[in-house]
């Protein structure tokens, strides 16, 4: 259990420090996939399949978004290989200039020490 809560606390970490898109290639596993609630807009998929897929989602994200303010929370374990991130993130839509706070539980699986599967639950307005 130690190792899982040491991924989960260095990945909390590498995501207050807004290394999001840095610490994939740290923490993911090549076939890794990311599954979000619902299909976001501008995507056609839910799924990011592959370490690059998740890499390229999130920098497109963060080129859309200006975040103003990042709280990640967590982790919460679950051995023997799954932990939970409480996220909450309150941005600026370049494009429009809509400000958004946005919630969500992530939900991350590992194997062999690194990061197989993420899935996000969305909070429902």
């Amino acid at each position: 259990m130690e190792d899982l809560v040491k991924l989960g606390r260095d990945f909390v970490q590498a995501m207050r420090d807004r290394r999001g898109i840095a610490h994939v290639d740290e923490l993911y596993t090549e076939n890794a996939e990311s599954v979000e609630a619902v299909v976001p807009p501008g995507r056609e998929v839910r799924i990011a399949k592959g370490r690059g897929a998740i890499q390229t989602k999130r920098e497109v994200w963060a080129a859309a978004h200006e975040i103003n303010k990042l709280d990640a929370d967590g982790p919460y374990v679950h051995p023997p290989n799954r932990f939970a991130v409480r996220f909450e993130v309150e941005v600026t839509h370049k494009e429009t200039g809509r400000q958004m706070t946005l919630r969500e539980i992530a939900i991350y699986t590992v194997e062999d020490g690194m990061i197989v599967r993420e899935e996000f639950f969305m909070m429902p307005k």
